[in-house]
């Protein structure tokens, strides 16, 4: 895709002022002509705006001229104009057709700068540290209520805890629910109380990892690496499918590591996505293996839920950050120490997560694989289509002889 190289030709001519509709649509007038028109001057394109105003914002009529007039509560003054304009995007002729506003250097409380979260509910795995402590801050300050999935609840309290000493932040508006993914009937459980006591989630972020793990097994018999990355989100979100509402988007943590994965059409099977024995384990393949899985899930799990007007995406955070995800073995905590000063902050790396589960101009896409919030080449296996339906086939036997139950059937899908 072609860009421009600055925003000068979005720059309106001398004499043109931009408003929008009740509905969100932009026009232009012309003061010199008294004309108006739907398309941009200078580009020829439509633009929208939110419906939402942002953050502490309000609608008013002035009582005096009759004018629509706009209040800022929180710094107490009053415009004319729109606040929602600075964050137009233009109409897309085609749904993957978008221009990149942010990058590597973009962080979460830039993306989502100017918008209202409140009545949003946004449930997130492994919540409380590091990039998805990140991720569910920048939600929470913007009024979206968060679930924090964790195992610790301890270090989930204080990390609810936190972000409610923040200036601006509600009290009410963080639970932390007791979540194990290395143990399926911990995911059943924490599903069903989920379900007791919020009616929809809006975003789902399988955020929740390992990394580094020596071979273990969990109580299901798995290998640990794999069910934590990749089969315990994959229960987790058909149990929760009659949860997400229409225009909801799940976002699946991955990793740029997925390209050196061994998993093929020739070798997968349970066995190797789930090695019985130590000898055919290596912590580092079994990471790129998981997150290959991630990516290979949202491919179909994107199929399966575009009819019912619901995005997926996968994402690459970035390159080692400085969170607890290699706190297994002293020799990665080591060399995440090293490079930490070339990698990029938390907030930085949340930003892309943030980007995928809020950004106005990805509705209507799903199925896309985003890099410092921008669109970005899987790798040839995480795009085979054949190799995501035979994942996902044997994701379902494997939760199955786990749990006991035809999972499939009580997702409401086939195993098509």
């Amino acid at each position: 895709m072609n860009l421009p190289e600055s925003d000068s030709e979005d720059e309106l001519p001398p004499g043109w002022e931009e408003r929008v509709t009740v509905d969100g649509s932009v026009f232009y007038a012309n003061h010199l002509t008294k004309a108006t028109q739907w398309t941009h001057p200078r580009t020829g394109k439509k633009k929208r705006v939110s419906g939402d105003l942002p953050f502490g914002w309000e609608r008013c009529i002035d009582k005096n001229t009759g004018k629509v007039i706009y209040v800022d509560h929180e710094n107490r003054r009053t415009t004319y104009t729109d606040p929602r304009l600075a964050f137009a995007v233009e109409e897309k002729e085609h749904p993957n057709d978008y221009r990149q506003r942010f990058d590597a250097s973009s962080t979460a409380l830039q993306v989502l700068h100017g918008r209202d979260l409140n009545g949003k509910v946004a449930l997130i795995t492994g919540a409380n540290s590091g990039i998805g402590f990140e991720t569910a801050r920048s939600l929470a300050k913007h009024g979206c209520s968060i679930i924090f999935g964790c195992r610790n609840l301890i270090a989930a309290s204080e990390a609810i805890s936190r972000i409610r000493e923040e200036k601006q932040v509600a009290g009410d508006n963080c639970a932390a629910v007791y979540l194990d993914l290395a143990c399926l009937e911990s995911v059943g459980m924490f599903a069903s109380q989920v379900k007791a006591m919020y009616k929809q989630i809006d975003i789902l972020i399988l955020n929740g990892g390992v990394f580094g793990l020596p071979y273990s097994k969990t109580v299901d018999g798995f290998e640990t690496t794999f069910q934590v990355n990749h089969l315990g989100h994959f229960y987790l979100t058909l149990l929760l499918k009659p949860m997400l509402a229409m225009g909801a988007r799940v976002v699946v943590v991955s990793s740029e590591s997925h390209r050196y994965a061994n998993i093929n059409l020739d070798n997968i099977s349970i066995q190797t996505l789930s090695p019985e024995s130590q000898s055919k384990y290596w912590d580092m393949m079994a990471y790129n293996n998981s997150k290959l899985c991630n990516n290979l899930f949202a491919r179909h799990l994107a199929k399966k839920l575009q009819p019912l007007g619901i995005s997926v995406f996968s994402l690459h955070p970035g390159n080692m950050v400085s969170s607890n995800l290699a706190r297994n073995w002293w020799i990665y905590r080591v060399f995440f120490f090293i490079v930490r000063p070339f990698t990029k902050s938390l907030q930085q790396a949340a930003s892309t997560t943030i980007f995928c589960a809020t950004a106005l101009e990805l509705t209507g896409v799903t199925g896309v694989y985003f890099n410092n919030c921008f669109r970005c080449e899987e790798s040839e296996a995480a795009k085979n289509n054949k190799l995501a339906d035979v994942l996902w086939k044997l994701s379902l036997e494997m939760v199955s002889s786990a749990v006991g139950n035809n999972v499939a059937h009580l997702s409401g899908w086939d195993e098509d």
